[in-house]
């Protein structure tokens, strides 16, 4: 068995904005509430390979991999996928940006699997990877959406 899930939200921005924000690996911790650090570690064409560093969980523990994301400008997209996979098998990311009437979609699919002993199995990391996508994704566009603001406000 395995675990799917696809979450995506409209952020009131142009599309090269929320583009470029949500691709600048170093500003992550900025944009996500959920990452403590990100450490560059490699860049091969246009694949980055990167360490992500999360805040403690409710139990103190610090989870941290190493992944690789490669973004295609051209088709709106970016894969990624887990290179030290922890708890899961396998996980890959899949990201696609479209504009739309008022600004800009994003959407993000995961495909995974959890290793038997993960200390949850596929279904509870599909919830839980759905609930807190969601309050990701609007974080995210809540700042992406302040800074077209400001953006506009400069520009006006």
């Amino acid at each position: 068995m395995s675990g799917h899930t696809e979450n995506e939200i409209t952020i009131k921005a142009p599309l090269d904005l929320v583009w470029d924000m949500t691709n600048d690996l170093e500003n992550w911790p900025n944009l996500f509430s959920e990452y403590a650090s990100v450490e560059i570690l490699g860049r091969e064409g246009g694949k980055t390979r990167f360490r992500l560093t999360m805040h403690p969980d409710e139990n103190g523990k610090v989870w941290s991999w190493v992944s690789e994301r490669e973004p295609v400008r051209a088709t709106r997209t970016v894969t990624a996928r887990r290179v030290e996979t922890g708890p899961f098998e396998f996980m890959e990311i899949f990201w696609a940006y479209e504009e739309v009437p008022g600004g800009t979609r994003m959407r993000w699919v995961q495909d995974f699997a959890m290793k038997p002993d993960a200390p949850v199995d596929d279904a509870g990391m599909t919830a839980r990877i759905n609930g807190n996508s969601k309050v990701q994704l609007e974080l995210i566009r809540d700042k992406v959406e302040q800074r077209a603001r400001e953006q506009v406000s400069v520009a006006g």
